[in-house]
């Protein structure tokens, strides 16, 4: 399982020139899966998020977590995470999980970590989405785990 992090200021996403929702300041989570990946990866990825000192303390450093913070959260289905770009010009998407077993997973990463009564948002699992946000810091963290 691949998970991109930035931290944001806000966090549009918009599906058929609709607003869908919405965040304020906190992160924005890419969620990709392989063919390989299990459940437990998202509990232990949830966990790693909602706990990761990447919020600035009183001194300017990275000290604080989502949870210190209460940040509010946002979180998109990203099966491009996992683009094979090895070869030739076009990415392959072989390495991908199919569909349903990828929306399982993605339902039971946004349960876990709603669960942490963040305020925590999403996208629809395969929609067309136009993702609109402000970076903060910029900071992004790519994280993985191979259950």
């Amino acid at each position: 399982m691949r998970i991109l992090v930035q931290r944001v200021t806000n966090c549009e996403v918009w599906i058929e020139e609709k607003l869908h929702s919405k965040t304020g300041s906190g992160l924005l989570i890419f969620h990709g899966t392989k063919k390989e990946d299990k459940e437990e990866s998202c509990g232990v990825l949830a966990d790693k998020i909602l706990n990761l000192r990447i919020f600035e303390d009183s001194s300017g450093k990275m000290n604080l977590s989502a949870l210190d913070v209460e940040a509010e959260i946002m979180i998109v289905s990203q099966f491009t995470l996992y683009a094979d770009t090895k070869k030739g010009r076009r990415p392959a998407f072989t390495e991908t999980m199919e569909p349903e077993e990828a929306e399982r997973l993605y339902s039971k990463f946004v349960d876990l970590v709603s669960a942490s009564d963040l305020k925590t948002a999403s996208g629809i699992f395969g929609a067309k989405m136009q993702i609109k946000l402000t970076n903060h810091g910029p900071v992004t963290i790519l994280l993985e785990n191979d259950l």
